[in-house]
């Protein structure tokens, strides 16, 4: 791809570094930028450097929050006594969306992949284990995308989680193998929450 400027090029370079944006896009998003006024460009900017500058996570389920604790954990109406594991905030939204779970969350900011270079010492996984020893929790609920790293992750997790008394759920497999949570409709996420099995069903 041939630039008419230096200055395009990087733009559209830096466009490119961003997850799913192929150099067309990228070139698009740019264009369609130096389109826009003084002042829309400098909102788009700044919201990005305030994102960045004042973003939190939350301390105890490690969720994007604006304030130390998310609302989620602050809320007085949700069942503290159920923790719902999940990979990223993506999926905290997805699940919020269905309006079919009342419990708290745990994000664990990724999953176990080996050929990434991502163990188990890489995720939040000891800020679990920490909420189950302080905490009165009655039932942890593994809601990883069905692929082989979610299904890794979720029986490393199953085998920590063995010496509380607890109970470990994983969401119904109403997904199928090799999708993630963001990308599956309401209707089927809602009822997979809702339809959660004991996960020791599911070892052989």
């Amino acid at each position: 791809m041939n630039f008419s400027s230096k200055l395009l090029e990087q733009a559209v370079d830096e466009f490119g570094r961003l997850p799913g944006i192929g150099r067309k896009t990228a070139l698009r998003l740019v264009l369609h930028l130096l389109k826009q006024s003084n002042t829309e460009v400098s909102r788009f900017t700044q919201s990005l450097n305030n994102l960045k500058e004042n973003i939190k996570y939350c301390s105890t389920c490690f969720n994007i929050s604006d304030e130390a604790t998310c609302e989620i954990c602050q809320s007085l109406k949700r069942d503290k006594l159920t923790i719902c594991v999940v990979e990223d905030t993506r999926d905290v939204m997805a699940i919020e969306n269905t309006n079919q779970y009342q419990g708290v969350y745990h994000v664990l900011g990724g999953l176990i992949s080996p050929m990434d270079g991502i163990g188990p010492a890489d995720l939040k996984i000891e800020g679990l284990i920490d909420r189950l020893r302080n905490g009165e929790i009655s039932e942890v609920i593994l809601a990883l995308s069905a692929t082989m790293e979610g299904d890794t992750t979720i029986f490393y997790l199953y085998r920590k989680l063995k010496e509380f008394n607890v109970q470990v759920s994983t969401i119904a497999r109403g997904i199928a193998f090799g999708g993630e949570l963001e990308y599956v409709d309401e209707i089927t996420l809602g009822r997979s929450i809702a339809t959660r099995v004991p996960y020791e069903r599911n070892v052989g």
